[in-house]
């Protein structure tokens, strides 16, 4: 099923570009490296991620708008916005944040850091004894891994690697086989770190780092001996790393994406990156070579890649510069030896992450693979990482003889490679291994495990999530999870795995939405609900939290409740299309967005229902891509205290928020909450009332 082929047009005055919203977002996330109260080594970790969410809005999103442009496209947004009009407001937005950006670096956070004794030492200022090391170190680390390319008829221009750090040298002279080339390109190999430490010694600040390409450019002249060197500068190039498999044209998906990765790093140019240095002409020369445009041009001053930044606060013992430790705490329904079935088989577990372990969710699966009761396990994966306790559990219950199947999505963007991995890995220890429905990327968290009981009945146990089953980044995205052995729910999770692993038609549910079937048109009919009971005289009420809101049929649902005086709140992390407090269209409607120390990811529909109060927890955003190209699922919390929990914890402290929040204006733009009540922060309070003591 895909999204209908006839949409009926609407009003693009209706809507805000998702990719313009999308840095908005960006915009956000550096405020934080920006705030003052914020840990110094955590504002140098949001300036990073800024660096390295823009590598991704690069290699995906500009690379699908300049594809556009290449396939002569002239089709408009639903914003109304044309491909070569959004990739000129793209780059100019992205030149104020980079402006913005190193602006905050070079004249606050480095020269903060120097004052705490982490120095980032630039060449000028290198003392006697530490231009010896940095030379010891470049003759015996850096020479020998380099290749300098001189560009002449027998030596093209290297092909270059996606995101890796180079140099373009100016040169001058003849070497020793008389050959005459003005240029060189040299690549940093990847096997030298970025960043390198000096060793501790009396009067040095005790963190002392310095660049390697400040170490490059120093001693530059010893890779052209005799050659008059009249420039080297940095340059970096980001190429378009989405991946196209042909439905058509394989036959083997696993095989296919191999060959596919291979390429990625060298997929066509949609940025270069120089440092400020660089020359008017080397510049022109890099642009031509690239088949790119002045527009494509960053000039920065300063390192051209601050990703490579993010290690530093990992390097630095200095607690007082860092957010507290995080001590995830537990539910008092289950106790440290708990038995995680009899549990379930009295009472629905919640689970709120990070500020609630995610350990209980390994045991349930590590419960399921050594109970000699339980006689299949089934689960999709979409993000696990490279190193999973969960992914042990399940080739160990392969290996025990365990009905294991595993719907590993090889889609999963950016973790394709790490996926294929694991695939092998279940497949040799006997576990079925499904990659889902070619089209449809399988994007719900669902683990079930059936279980002989002593009645002699089999009985299913599950867990349905909002967050990938993956044990790190449980402890930085915001995300709930449910564990329950209630039966009709448990027979809906058996029902979605048979649509996937199997043939036949979908069978209707009796708890889940899904994707791509029944997801969009119930959420729609939930929004047109409470119109209906708004248009009565009674209270229409929507609360909803994700991650982002692009779907125009939705958001003109929610336009139509407003208009018929639904009270609307909807807490958006990242892009969001619907422009709020429109008179006539959306008055009733509040955008919000929350940035923190953790990443918001759970999804949470809330509709008043006349007093129902009906909430679900989702995988999924309200997008086209998720409604209409997605395997997901949302799922309802039956329980009423649980229910309450969620409203409580997931979106009254979001709507309470007066310090990490910020309301979006009509125009796209948004606004810092302030409040000269009392501060109040979501994620502090949840920290606070759920994590363990210190």
């Amino acid at each position: 099923m895909a999204a209908p082929l006839n949409s009926p047009p609407y009003d693009a005055e209706h809507f805000i570009n998702r990719e313009l919203s999308l840095l908005q977002f960006q915009r956000r996330v550096l405020a934080q490296a920006a705030d003052p109260t914020v840990p110094l080594l955590e504002r140098l970790r949001f300036l990073c991620i800024v660096s390295s969410n823009l590598d991704e809005f690069f290699e995906i999103r500009v690379s699908g708008i300049r594809e556009q442009i290449r396939l002569g496209s002239n089709a408009a947004s639903t914003d109304g916005i044309l491909p070569t009009e959004l990739l000129a407001f793209v780059s100019a937005e992205v030149h104020q944040i980079l402006s913005e950006q190193y602006a905050l670096l070079n004249d606050d956070i480095l020269p903060a850091l120097e004052r705490e004794g982490i120095v980032f030492l630039r060449r000028g200022l290198w003392d006697e004894a530490q231009s010896a090391w940095i030379y010891d170190f470049f003759r015996r680390e850096v020479m020998p891994v380099l290749t300098p390319i001189g560009l002449d008829p027998a030596h093209p221009f290297p092909r270059v690697f996606n995101k890796s750090l180079n140099f373009a040298v100016e040169l001058e002279g003849r070497d020793a086989f008389g050959r005459v080339s003005n240029t060189a390109i040299v690549q940093a190999p990847r096997v030298l770190p970025r960043i390198i430490r000096l060793p501790d010694r009396p009067g040095q600040a005790p963190y002392t780092f310095v660049f390697l390409s400040s170490v490059l450019h120093t001693h530059v002249d010893e890779i052209f001996v005799g050659m008059n060197v009249h420039g080297c500068y940095q340059f970096r190039v980001t190429r378009n790393s989405d991946l196209f498999v042909d439905e058509e044209e394989i036959k083997d998906l696993r095989a296919k994406l191999k060959g596919e990765l291979q390429q990625r790093n060298y997929g066509g140019a949609v940025r270069l990156e120089v440092a400020d240095n660089c020359s008017e002409q080397m510049a022109d020369f890099l642009l031509q070579h690239f088949q790119l445009d002045q527009t494509d041009l960053y000039t920065l001053p300063g390192i051209v890649n601050l990703v490579r930044m993010m290690q530093v606060p990992d390097w630095v013992d200095r607690p007082d510069l860092k957010y507290p430790p995080l001590r995830p705490g537990l539910p008092k329904s289950i106790g440290s030896r708990c038995d995680i079935f009899s549990v379930l088989q009295k009472r629905d577990v919640l689970l709120h992450h990070p500020f609630q372990s995610f350990a209980p969710v390994i045991e349930f699966l590590r419960a399921g693979a050594d109970d000699p009761q339980v006689v299949a396990i089934k689960m999709t994966v979409y993000r696990t990482g490279t190193d999973s306790v969960l992914m042990e559990h399940l080739v160990r219950a392969a290996q025990k003889g365990k009905e294991v199947t595993v719907v590993l999505e090889l889609m999963a963007r950016f973790d394709e490679e790490a996926n294929i991995s694991w695939a092998t890995r279940l497949e040799e220890a006997g576990a079925h291994v499904i990659y889902g429905i070619f089209g449809f990327k399988v994007h719900a968290k669902l683990l079930m495990l059936v279980r002989r009981e002593a009645s002699g009945n089999l009985h299913r146990y599950v867990h349905l999530g909002t967050g990938n089953y993956h044990p790190r980044t449980t402890r930085f995205y915001t995300d709930f999870g449910l564990l329950t052995a209630n039966e009709q729910i448990g027979e809906d999770v058996a029902e979605v795995f048979k649509q996937i692993t199997g043939l036949g038609r979908a069978s209707p549910l009796t708890h889940l939405w899904q994707a791509p079937f029944s997801l969009q048109p119930n959420v729609v009919a939930a929004i047109k609900n409470e119109t209906e009971i708004a248009r009565a005289g009674r209270r229409g009420r929507i609360i909803v939290k994700i991650n982002a809101l692009l779907d125009p049929e939705t958001i003109e649902a929610l336009y139509e409740a407003s208009c018929a005086g639904v009270k609307i709140d909807l807490i958006v992390r990242g892009p969001c299309a619907l422009r709020p407090g429109v008179p006539g269209l959306s008055e009733n409607i509040r955008v919000r967005s929350l940035v923190g120390r953790f990443l918001e990811h759970h999804r949470i529909f809330y509709f008043r229902a006349d007093g129902e109060d009906r909430v679900y927890l989702s995988s999924a955003d309200w997008m086209p891509r998720n409604f209409f190209r997605r395997i997901e699922t949302a799922f309802p919390i039956l329980d009423p205290q649980l229910k309450r929990r969620v409203i409580k914890e997931g979106l009254r402290c979001y709507l309470l928020d007066n310090t990490q929040a910020w309301e979006m204006q009509s125009d796209g733009r948004y606004r810092r909450k302030t409040s000269h009540r009392t501060a109040y922060s979501a994620q502090a309070t949840l920290l606070a009332e759920l994590a363990a003591e210190g």
